[in-house]
C-alpha cells in the first residue's frame, strides 16, 4: 500500500487549508488503497478570517492545532516529515497555501515558501518521487522545481503570469482535469479555482490522485 504524505495549511479556505479539497483529497486516496498522514506547520497563521463575515479577527491562531480539526486529530508536525518515509506527496489548496506556507498573498511574486515547507518539497522533489498540488498551491511550483516546471491555476490571467515570471510553464486547464509534467512526477489541479460545487471540485482531484497513486 503507498504511503502519502499531505501537507495543510490551517483550516478554512480564507486562512488555511481548503477543507472540502482536503477530504475529497483524503476519501480520493483511501479509494484508491492508499495510507495518508497529514502535516502542518507549527507556527501562527498569518492572521485569523471570520468566514461568515469575511473580515479579519483579532485572534491568534495555530496552523497545526487548526489543521486538526480536518483530519479529527491525526496530524504531525511538519518538521517531522521525512520524505524517505513516503511514497508521494499530496498539497491541498486554501489561502493558507498563499498566506501561511509560502507569502504569495500579501508579497506577489518571487514567492517565498515557508522554510520547513520549502525544504520537504524539495526533498520529495530531489528523490523524483510524485507530487500533487491543488488550487492555490501550485503557485509555489516555480520555487522548488527547476525553470521550465510545469504546472497549473486554472485559467486566473494575473496568477499564471506570476508562475511564469517565477520561471514555470503554466498551462490552463478546466477544472475535471490535471497537468502532468511527466519528467518531474508533478501534478497539479485547479480545484476551487475554478470549482462552483463539490462535486465539481471533486472530478479533477479523484483523476489527479488517482495518477499520484499510479506513478508512486
Amino acid at each position: 500500500m503507498k504511503k502519502v504524505a499531505v501537507i495543510l495549511s490551517g483550516c478554512g479556505v480564507f486562512d488555511g487549508a481548503e477543507i472540502q479539497e482536503t477530504v475529497l483529497s483524503l476519501l480520493a486516496l483511501e479509494q484508491n488503497d492508499a495510507q495518508w498522514q497529514c502535516f502542518a506547520p507549527d507556527i501562527d497563521q498569518h492572521h485569523v478570517i471570520n468566514h461568515r463575515t469575511g473580515e479579519a479577527m483579532s485572534e491568534t491562531r495555530n496552523v497545526l492545532t487548526e489543521a486538526s480539526r480536518i483530519v479529527r486529530g491525526d496530524i504531525l508536525p511538519l518538521t517531522d516529515l521525512n520524505a524517505d518515509d513516503f511514497d508521494a506527496l499530496l498539497v491541498p489548496g486554501g489561502f493558507g497555501a498563499a498566506k501561511n506556507l509560502s507569502d504569495f498573498a500579501y508579497n506577489g511574486d518571487p514567492v517565498q515558501v515557508h522554510q520547513d515547507m520549502f525544504a520537504v518539497c524539495q526533498a520529495f522533489a530531489r528523490s523524483e518521487k510524485p507530487a500533487g498540488y491543488m488550487c492555490i498551491a501550485p503557485i509555489m511550483i516555480p520555487q522548488i522545481y527547476p525553470k521550465g516546471v510545469k504546472g497549473t491555476i486554472g485559467n486566473e490571467p494575473d496568477i499564471a503570469a506570476a508562475f511564469n515570471r517565477m520561471g514555470g510553464e503554466h498551462i490552463e486547464c478546466p477544472v475535471s482535469d490535471y497537468v502532468l509534467d511527466q519528467r518531474h512526477h508533478l501534478l497539479s489541479t485547479p480545484a476551487y479555482m475554478l470549482a462552483t460545487s463539490v462535486t465539481d471540485a471533486a472530478v479533477g482531484i479523484n483523476r489527479m490522485v488517482k495518477k499520484l497513486v499510479e506513478l508512486a
